[in-house]
């Protein structure tokens, strides 16, 4: 089943049709901060440091890399995660930290285009899961939601694609136990 959702740059509704795959535990190396929602660029801008990290041990990463929203604040703040999966756990050192995404079932929906249509296909994928009943891990507190696992994996080099219109980015949020 599909869900709709408004898109604010293109004033039509986006659909979604979501798979549920289950995920191993993946080991990753990032880089944490806290954000307002006009301030993502102070993360995502140092993804290129954490592959010079990565690279500079020889490690090599798997895959693209992501953000992973940890706090999803009341006030409009972030906490949010600049992360590159990786074979092993590397040793955490300065600003870069280690860490394991959890395993478990994940709904996923794949975006192909500029990132300022992200927000409605997330509005899209967050309708159909309370269409279907299914609950996210995460919780609840005074501060906002609390996720154990909500991703947004870009696919796309930019320095291959420069063009937005033509990225993919995958959305994987963790569905309760």
């Amino acid at each position: 089943m599909s869900s709709t959702s408004e898109n604010p740059s293109t004033s039509g509704p986006v659909e979604v049709e979501p798979l549920i795959v289950e995920r191993e535990e993946q080991p990753y190396a990032g880089i944490r901060g806290r954000v307002k929602a006009d301030g993502f660029a102070q993360i995502a801008d140092r993804i290129p440091e954490l592959f010079g990290w990565l690279a500079a041990r020889g490690t090599e990463p798997l895959g693209g890399p992501f953000l992973r929203y940890n706090l999803v604040g009341t006030e409009g703040e972030f906490e949010v995660e600049a992360g590159v999966a990786v074979a092993v756990s590397p040793e955490p050192e300065g600003d870069v930290l280690s860490g394991v995404l959890p395993a478990g079932k994940y709904a996923t929906v794949t975006h192909f285009g500029h990132p300022d249509g992200l927000f409605a296909v997330t509005e899209a994928l967050l309708a159909w899961a309370r269409a279907q009943g299914l609950a996210w891990d995460m919780t609840t507190a005074s501060d906002g939601e609390h996720w154990v696992g909500r991703l947004e994996t870009y696919k796309t080099d930019p320095r291959v694609q420069p063009d937005p219109a033509h990225w993919e980015t995958e959305l994987a949020f963790r569905l309760e136990d």
